[in-house]
């Protein structure tokens, strides 16, 4: 693999949405050979409470969380995050950039481990944590097996386990997208392009502020983002989310996990992310009553209780965390 590039002007910048003040970024080589955009945000505040490796959620870059990552730095958390391949300021999949792609859902797995490996380990503050959001959640509920030694805690907000609201059912989604994906037409999107949707009857937040904010990055740098999702990205993530559900697997947890479920999701159904609580022995369910979909977007109201959480629960090296605690 090749060593990490590093460059002062990756981001792209506004006014209204500027960058925290301490940051290196770069792209690190991840699985067959993507070319994955990556920054890593130092807090002020000494000695470090810890690094969070945050995992954003589908057609989310690191643009849209520089508040969320100011915030955590104010906390004496150091953060280190990456774009999806696919999205973002990452390699697209696929020649029509507009598609939400990915060949094989493991690949967002070891996208993530080889950050671990060649960014996380060797740059950021022990202890590590983990907090992601929707689809990398997702990713971070199947890879967890295998983290255990290096993530001590995890924070998974509205983590992508089904989906409802969408122009088409789950029921209907789940055999058309496994048919064309097997009939080689895994690449075929499914759904219209909804990156600009208005701010009223939207299922992501009620701040509209932030809904503003978002949307325009979204219009100022298309580049960043996706349109739908391919056949292909839907089968995959939703057999994963099968997989993930199944308490056998979620047995094979043990690093002690919060699931921040909005009430009010109007992606993920919230009866699934309390019924994945109850089959998760190391999973605790914090739920935001009257929050949306995306938390770290959210109401003031709805946001600061996943922070709060968040902090309480990441405590740092003097903060009473035994390292090698789990669930277990």
């Amino acid at each position: 693999m090749s060593e990490n590039q590093i460059s002062d002007d990756i981001f792209r910048l506004t006014s209204a949405n500027p960058a925290p003040e301490n940051y290196s970024a770069g792209y690190f080589t991840g699985h067959r050979g993507a070319k994955i955009r990556y920054g890593l945000f130092r807090s002020d505040v000494v000695p470090a409470r810890g690094t969070i490796v945050l995992v954003q959620g589908r057609n989310e870059f690191i643009e849209k969380y520089f508040e969320t990552i100011r915030d955590l730095n104010a906390m004496g958390l150091w953060v280190a995050t990456y774009d999806l391949r696919g999205q973002g300021g990452s390699d697209r999949l696929k020649k029509d950039p507009k598609k939400g792609h990915v060949r094989r859902f493991s690949d967002y797995e070891k996208d993530l481990e080889i950050f671990l490996e060649q960014v996380v380990l060797p740059d950021a503050r022990l202890p590590f944590f983990l907090v992601a959001h929707s689809t990398g959640a997702l990713i971070a509920l199947s890879a967890a097996p295998r983290l255990s030694n290096r993530i001590s805690r995890m924070a998974l907000a509205s983590p992508y386990i089904g989906f409802h609201n969408q122009p088409a059912s789950e029921k209907l989604a789940r055999p058309l997208a496994r048919l064309l994906s097997w009939t080689g037409l895994g690449g075929t999107q499914l759904g219209g392009d909804r990156r600009v949707i208005p701010f009223e009857g939207n299922g992501l937040t009620g701040d509209r502020t932030r809904f503003e904010r978002n949307l325009d990055l979204y219009r100022a740098f298309k580049d960043l983002t996706v349109g739908a999702p391919t056949a292909r990205w839907v089968h995959e993530t939703l057999k994963a989310a099968t997989r993930v559900s199944l308490q056998t697997h979620l047995t094979e947890i043990t690093i002690p996990t919060l699931i921040l479920a909005p009430m009010l999701d109007g992606v993920v159904p919230y009866r699934l992310q309390e019924n994945l609580s109850r089959n998760f022995r190391a999973g605790q369910l914090i739920t935001v009553t009257g929050a949306r979909h995306e938390l770290f977007q959210e109401k003031d109201i709805y946001r600061a209780q996943a922070m709060t959480a968040i902090e309480t629960f990441m405590p740092g090296l003097d903060g009473g965390l035994d390292l090698a605690e789990t669930a277990a």
